[in-house]
């Protein structure tokens, strides 16, 4: 298996924001789960860091407007395989579950209204 690695281990960095007094946006809960997923090989894959998106658990672009200084994750693997990737968006191996959505902080938080 092979990821495409970003700075920190593949931890989702934020950017420095444009506002002399506004903090790094935090990640909204999307889901209370993880997401089984089917990867195959070579494909390019954007996971939603930020948890905007509706097209989880990957990336549509939503960060642009919910959370700009947010950016998704990009891996590819050199071998097809099915995962659980991270629903809650606080993993810390991100894309992939960890079980933090087990917290009591992640259970106790209300989520983001999906129309």
């Amino acid at each position: 298996m092979r990821a495409l690695q970003r700075p920190a281990a593949l931890v989702p960095l934020a950017r420095s924001s444009s506002g002399p007094s506004s903090a790094p946006s935090r990640p909204a809960i999307a889901a209370k789960h993880p997401y089984q997923v089917d990867l195959k090989a070579g494909t390019r894959y954007a996971w939603c860091a930020c948890g905007h998106s509706k097209k989880q658990p990957f990336c549509d672009g939503a960060h642009k407007t919910a959370a700009p200084d947010l950016s998704p994750l990009r891996f590819q693997l050199d071998e097809a395989k099915s995962a659980w990737l991270c629903g809650c968006k606080h993993t810390k191996s991100p894309p992939y579950c960890d079980g933090t959505h087990m917290e009591e902080f992640i259970q106790k938080a209300e989520l983001l209204e999906q129309p």
